[in-house]
């Protein structure tokens, strides 16, 4: 766990936090990090896991005995998605588990939008893969492994119409909370069911939820400029997220709100992110989502050993 000292100033005493301390020493940042890359301290390649590595010449890059691939201490990882110092990553870490926007850590940390914004998909990228369904969200029926060449975030979005766009389903039982991805439903599909068989259904910007379906509390989606919705007809039994107060949803809701320019494509990162949220509300996240970027990025159809 992070550690407390205190300090004196002109108020008083008032808690410096052990994260406090590592952003003010862009060395020590680099070790805390480094200590959820390697946590027994000793490096290994993150392209075959073999663990006898040396150094080369420069001292910043090693190579692998084995496979020859020569890699920095980040590569492969999602950290290597961004160009941050180590301290600004655990600034921007800390930011992002408080919830602040991209215009506020922007404004704190003295980036540029497009390097925070690219910093936080990272992050919600990270968070994703660590899901069970990790495996069939960053796929061809999301869309999301567009954004991936490899271990490297330089891909773009792909094109979606009605008939591609996907549906995800909201389970909560008990104090979990779980989004699936629907398999063999588009946006189109929850429009036939809205318009032949009645299927309650709400618009709220892009945002389109359902009454309950089968197991699902609801089917959500984000839309684009492909969808009529003009056809959304106003039903008399409001969908049972809101009938019922669903707590998550109620919690989901207010946050969707705050996200401006969701696309349907990064869709279910923001679900995932409202998914992880939920599930460890009332839990310290700073060491969780560092871990998360420190882990390597699995290659899709590929499985690691080590």
């Amino acid at each position: 766990m992070l550690d407390q000292t205190r300090t004196t100033s002109a108020s008083g005493p008032r808690p410096l936090t052990r994260v406090d301390l590592l952003l003010a020493n862009e060395e020590a940042a680099r070790e805390y990090l480094l200590s959820f890359c390697w946590p027994d301290g000793s490096p290994y390649c993150p392209r075959c896991g073999h663990e006898k590595v040396y150094n080369l010449s420069n001292g910043k890059r090693m190579r692998c005995a084995s496979c020859k691939y020569t890699f920095q201490p980040f590569s492969g990882r999602w950290i290597n998605n961004g160009a941050l110092s180590c301290s600004d990553w655990l600034a921007l870490t800390r930011m992002f588990e408080r919830e602040a926007s991209v215009h506020e850590i922007t404004e704190s940390l003295g980036l540029s939008y497009n390097t925070v914004y690219k910093a936080l998909t990272a992050m919600r990228f990270a968070i994703l893969a660590h899901a069970l369904d990790a495996n069939q969200l960053i796929s061809p029926e999301t869309g999301l492994d567009g954004y991936l060449k490899g271990n490297r975030l330089t891909g773009g979005p792909k094109d979606m119409r009605m008939d591609t766009i996907p549906v995800y389903g909201i389970i909560q039982r008990g104090k979990l909370a779980f989004i699936d991805l629907v398999p063999g439903f588009q946006a189109e599909t929850v429009f036939h069911f809205h318009m032949n068989f009645r299927l309650s259904m709400v618009r709220s910007g892009n945002l389109v939820y359902t009454d309950r379906y089968k197991d699902y509390d609801g089917l959500i989606f984000c839309g684009n400029d492909t969808l009529p919705y003009h056809v959304i007809r106003k039903q008399e039994k409001q969908p049972q997220l809101d009938e019922t107060n669903s707590e998550f949803w109620q919690y989901a809701q207010s946050r969707l709100r705050r996200f401006r320019g969701i696309s349907c494509q990064r869709f279910p990162l923001y679900l995932k992110e409202l998914e992880f949220r939920f599930n460890n509300r009332g839990r310290p996240l700073f060491e969780t989502l560092t871990s998360y970027l420190c882990a390597i990025v699995q290659e899709r159809g590929q499985e690691q050993s080590f």
